[in-house]
């Protein structure tokens, strides 16, 4: 399971919001939705979020084994 809880530690260290996002950097208010519920986002958001956070790729998203995950 892809999981965005890195993202949110990530934004709370770093002097950007939800709201900066949302207005600062024209993100969608979809988006900050995807992010909490972890659904899936475009390789050209989660790029997007790295410039505007100064961070690397594992410091927004990360993958754990689940059992609910479908099978292959």
């Amino acid at each position: 399971m892809i999981t965005y809880e890195p993202f949110w530690n990530t934004l709370k260290q770093s002097e950007e919001s939800t709201y900066t996002l949302i207005y600062n950097h024209n993100l969608s208010s979809s988006t900050i939705d995807r992010l909490r519920k972890n659904k899936p986002l475009s390789t050209t958001t989660i790029n997007d979020l790295c410039r505007i956070l100064n961070c690397d790729i594992d410091d927004i998203i990360t993958y754990r084994r689940s059992e609910t995950d479908q099978a292959l």
